[in-house]
């Protein structure tokens, strides 16, 4: 016999002592990446299609207005209207709307404002150009049109 009892390879317990850390710096990771709807339609908004797109680079710099007929036709009636943010708004207060934009970003970027018009498929241009006049009214004159990518089925 020898004299010498041979010890048993054992593996050593992991620690758990960081592993909280972990899990709250991968929290933090998804809660900073993950982008937030900011918007609630209120109206039926079908973009058109277009076959030639080009992407805005400062999406900081974008403000979106939705015009199209509302979801909603027993509250606010069947007539196309305009949505910005989560509001429907009379064309008479989208120079406030603009301003209240503007008032948002730092002063150097002001005059960078693009103002994105989301224009439902079947709403007639009365009510788009009512929107395009109160916009050169408030100065806010870099507009874009917002479509989807595709060929259009109603050419």
């Amino acid at each position: 016999m020898s004299k010498f009892k041979k010890k048993k390879n054992e593996t050593p317990m992991i620690s758990t002592a960081s592993l909280p850390d972990i899990v709250f710096m991968l929290l933090f990771f998804f809660m900073v990446t993950t982008v937030l709807r900011e918007t609630t339609l209120l109206i039926t908004n079908k973009v058109p299609k277009a076959t030639q797109l080009q992407k805005l680079e400062k999406k900081s710099l974008v403000s979106f207005i939705y015009v199209g007929k509302p979801k909603e036709t027993n509250k606010y009636g069947s007539e196309p209207r305009i949505q910005v943010n989560d509001a429907l708004i009379a064309p008479r207060d989208i120079p406030r709307f603009v301003f209240t934009e503007k008032d948002k970003l730092d002063e150097a970027e002001r005059d960078k404002l693009t103002v994105s018009l989301k224009v439902d498929v079947e709403t007639k241009m009365g009510i788009v150009s009512d929107v395009k006049q109160q916009l050169r009214e408030a100065d806010a004159l870099k507009l874009n049109y917002s479509c989807g990518k595709g060929a259009d089925a109603r050419d």
